[in-house]
């Protein structure tokens, strides 16, 4: 048998086979291909919008790479879409939580979610990691 090396798509495929669970990929950090995925769940709602319109041109802005879920889908096909993506990191913004100055950030890797304000969560993934 003669071999060719390993090519990009051979990495892809065991990186995918080695970083996965039951509800789809889970990428490491390093090779993601963003960082986050920023998930609007009302996008109906124009406060929401804009609330994660501003969070996603400051990420942005900041050279965060984020993958915007604006779509009017329902929560659930919205949080189903990001886990099969496997980005390592979920930003979640709704009418509830923008109402407290919340927003809720999922680790794909181990499901912890937690909550903190925006300021806070524009630091954690800005800043120095």
């Amino acid at each position: 048998m003669g071999s060719y090396g390993i090519g990009v798509s051979r990495l892809v495929g065991a990186i995918i086979e080695a970083s996965h669970d039951d509800a789809g990929i889970v990428w490491p950090e390093p090779v993601a291909p963003f960082k986050l995925g920023l998930i609007n769940l009302r996008a109906a709602d124009a406060k929401c919008t804009a609330a994660c319109d501003d969070l996603y041109g400051k990420l942005r802005a900041a050279g965060v790479d984020v993958l915007y879920d604006d779509r009017d889908e329902s929560a659930g096909a919205k949080f189903a879409a990001m886990d099969l993506i496997g980005l390592p990191y979920q930003l979640i913004l709704g009418p509830r939580g923008l109402a407290n100055n919340l927003v809720e950030v999922k680790t794909r890797a181990s499901g912890e979610r937690r909550e903190m304000a925006p300021e806070a969560a524009l630091n954690f993934f800005a800043g120095p990691r």
